[in-house]
């Protein structure tokens, strides 16, 4: 097993969180520093910051109904004031999970926070095109120029273009419009920078789908374990 799975599944960070953990010096394999592209054998000893982690991983799975205000990173270490993160709402006794990937500061909504490095890989990896349904809201109308825009693909940077997706309006008046977004990949605080592409500002933002699981009957701030059904579901998507 790669190193970088096998620290995802010990719910130490993501494969791709994991690679930095790695290149920090922090793991060593039979008390040589470890390398990226180094694997793991049960018979190994693995050490994190001089601590031995067991080949033994129970897979945890939580869904959380992230509110805003909290960060999703297992610690906040780029302020002076450590903030908030999603690992705060998980239940005492919890296991070593991490958030599956990220919803920035000020959105909210579905989160999944597990130890099982196979199905974060699917749910976050472009190619394998999971839809995500997020519910948008901004000021005013959105002309059908700019639905076909934003479905189409917008240029959100120089040379970065959004790929197609679905974009619908649910709710509308002189004040606001309300949108259901699907998207198939993930690039940083996207849909807010597709709107800003055609002259829309986000005001309210959040996933409310992963596929076809959702958020029912999960407050704001709740988290709960999902269940053998749902787990085997996004594994299947």
């Amino acid at each position: 097993m790669r190193i970088n799975k096998f620290l995802a599944e010990q719910g130490v960070a993501s494969r791709r969180g994991a690679d930095e953990v790695i290149a920090e010096g922090r793991v060593s394999i039979n008390g040589k520093r470890a390398n990226p592209g180094d694997n793991v054998e049960e018979t190994d000893t693995v050490m994190l910051d001089g601590k031995i982690l067991s080949h033994k991983v129970k897979y945890e799975y939580y869904l959380l109904n992230k509110p805003k205000g909290c960060v999703c990173t297992v610690q906040d270490e780029k302020t002076d004031t450590p903030r908030k993160t999603v690992m705060d709402f998980l239940p005492a006794g919890a296991g070593r999970v991490f958030p599956v990937g990220r919803l920035d500061y000020d959105t909210e909504g579905l989160l999944i926070l597990t130890n099982d490095g196979d199905l974060a890989y699917r749910l976050t990896s472009p190619q394998n095109e999971i839809p995500k349904t997020y519910l948008v809201r901004v000021e005013g109308a959105v002309t059908p120029v700019q639905l076909n825009q934003l479905r189409a693909g917008v240029e959100i940077e120089k040379g970065v273009i959004t790929g197609k997706c679905r974009v619908n309006v649910v709710e509308t008046d002189k004040k606001y419009t309300k949108l259901h977004v699907v998207l198939t990949e993930g690039k940083n605080r996207e849909i807010r920078r597709m709107f800003e592409a055609v002259g829309k500002e986000v005001k309210f933002l959040k996933r409310i789908k992963i596929g076809e699981l959702g958020l029912t009957g999960l407050d704001r701030g709740a988290v709960r374990k999902l269940s053998r059904e749902e787990i085997y579901y996004l594994k299947n998507l």
